[in-house]
């Protein structure tokens, strides 16, 4: 049997129309990586959290989101 239901939005229960991205330095691996917040105090603490030696470093970014719709078939 066919699923039969439209795919979700990933934006559909969004509130806002921003969101904060924490951009750090992984020192485990030496990688940056960057990780995606809906509320300002829990990409803080993320990136708090990535302070964990003297060469962590971790920068919060507010980034507007353009809301856009489109049909799907």
């Amino acid at each position: 049997m066919a699923n039969t239901a439209a795919p979700a939005s990933i934006h559909q229960n969004r509130t806002s129309d921003h969101e904060f991205h924490v951009t750090y330095l992984d020192t485990e691996s030496g990688r940056i990586r960057r990780e995606d917040f809906d509320d300002l105090a829990a990409a803080e603490r993320f990136a708090s959290a990535q302070l964990r030696d003297e060469d962590g470093w971790a920068v919060v970014d507010h980034v507007k989101i353009e809301v856009t719709s489109r049909m799907v078939a």
